[in-house]
């Protein structure tokens, strides 16, 4: 299968609530991720994470469907064929 490369943008509304799951999400496809910078933003009340990736789209797909089926977690993927 032909691997991906590319970004997703992730907005976490309450990172109280969530950073846990969104690790363990991370840790779990942690073979995909190339980079990974994460701000907090408390004035406006949310954090931003942006993923650099590369894998095939089956490994994206698990990856962006767990992390958009968490609460409060919005997210949007840009990817190019390698």
């Amino acid at each position: 299968m032909n691997k991906r490369i590319g970004v997703i943008g992730i907005i976490v509304e309450d990172r109280e609530q969530t950073a846990e799951e969104i690790n363990q999400v991370l840790s779990e496809h942690a073979e995909i991720i190339i980079g990974r910078m994460g701000i907090p933003s408390p004035e406006l009340e949310l954090s931003l994470i942006s993923l650099m990736i590369e894998g095939t789209s089956d490994q994206v797909g698990a990856l962006t469907g767990k992390l958009g089926n968490l609460s409060g977690v919005k997210l949007k993927t840009a990817l190019i064929s390698k």
